[in-house]
């Protein structure tokens, strides 16, 4: 046994290019694990700098200074998120209050519901099921009432730190998209020399992930603005809301879309009955949901790393525990980034060998 960890450990740390890739990996992951909290601001200023680097690059490639470019890709950005925060969220808050007053009584009319079907179909469900599923449903919803009221209280500490996030965000990202070389050069001369692997990674992902936020921003905005419309012609209840939550759902695969399928399916039961408008909604919602996955996701991430499904499941399992909303919303990019390394590790070790 001993000898074969030694066998292994010369091979994979025999490279000292290996080695760097290897210790500063496990320097990324030890940081953003136990101070990530900390640095939010900084993760976001950077998630929102490579959503702006395109238009900064078209605009310095027409002639443009980079500072120029900056500047103006940041007043646009910034007029574009004001008038959006103030045309779309009080909008979504006062849909959201309403939701919240009126789900007692979808929850009783939904309850009522299925406590007739073991009358109707007596052969498939039983009084006891229906018993066992309400009674889970009523738990579920009274978590969900104290985790409302629990972050209620929490709101002012909320908005000091929101007001914070307005502030130093915006300062953030100027500086970085201005200061990219700069930056990118202070960060290389703290590394060692021996980096051809953590170089040829880098070269690797910064464009994928460069591609995939912006594919991600552009999938939120055209699900969610289509689902918006589509209920919204149907007349639907909360419609924007729904439109949101339907536009966020993207960012968990393969799961988001089954989660939001609920508010969606209850509001309308609980407006239309099952009339034929409720089957309208539940068909305009599967079929928004088959383009997605089958026409708008190949043409926005064609660049992307290929990865299997099961591989973004275990993903967005793993990193949305160890970091939340930023690790679901980055599960993709960093699985494509293990497998990127790994793969560069091994190809060394492999070239290193055969040499």
């Amino acid at each position: 046994m001993f000898e074969f960890v030694k066998l292994w450990y010369e091979r994979k740390f025999s490279d000292p290019h290996s080695v760097t890739l290897f210790f500063v990996s496990i320097a990324i992951v030890a940081l953003l694990y136990f101070v990530g909290s900390l640095i939010i601001p900084v993760l976001v200023a950077v998630v929102i700098a490579f959503l702006l680097e395109w238009p900064v690059q078209k605009m310095t490639q027409i002639g443009s200074s980079r500072l120029t470019a900056s500047a103006l890709v940041m007043l646009c950005f910034s007029s574009l998120a004001i008038a959006s925060f103030i045309g779309i969220v009080p909008v979504l808050w006062q849909q959201l209050a309403n939701f919240l007053q009126e789900a007692p009584h979808m929850l009783e009319k939904g309850k009522a519901y299925l406590l007739q079907l073991p009358a109707q179909y007596p052969e498939l469900i039983t009084s006891m099921q229906i018993q066992t599923l309400v009674g889970a449903v009523e738990n579920k919803f009274i978590e969900f009432g104290q985790i409302i009221l629990s972050s209620s209280l929490t709101s002012l500490k909320d908005i000091v730190a929101l007001l914070i996030y307005l502030i130093l965000v915006p300062l953030l990202v100027f500086f970085m998209l201005k200061d990219k070389k700069e930056l990118v050069g202070g960060v290389s001369r703290l590394l060692p020399e021996q980096r051809r692997l953590l170089s040829q990674v880098w070269r690797e992902m910064h464009q994928q992930i460069m591609n995939y936020i912006r594919g991600k921003v552009i999938e939120i905005l055209i699900v969610g603005g289509v689902s918006f419309i589509t209920f919204a012609l149907f007349d639907l209840r909360y419609a924007a809301l729904l439109g949101a939550l339907v536009g966020f759902s993207v960012l968990i695969p393969f799961v988001g879309a089954a989660l939001v399928t609920i508010p969606v399916a209850a509001v309308a039961l609980f407006q239309f009955g099952l009339a034929p408008e409720f089957w309208y909604i539940i068909i305009a919602y599967g079929i928004i949901q088959a383009l997605d996955g089958n026409v708008l996701v190949p043409v926005l991430f064609s660049e992307a790393v290929d990865l299997n499904p099961v591989y973004i499941i275990v993903a967005v399992l793993f990193f949305g525990g160890l970091w939340g909303f930023w690790g679901v919303f980055f599960a993709i990019p960093l699985a494509s980034l293990v497998r990127a390394l790994i793969n560069a590790w091994s190809s060394e070790q492999e070239k290193v060998a055969v040499e």
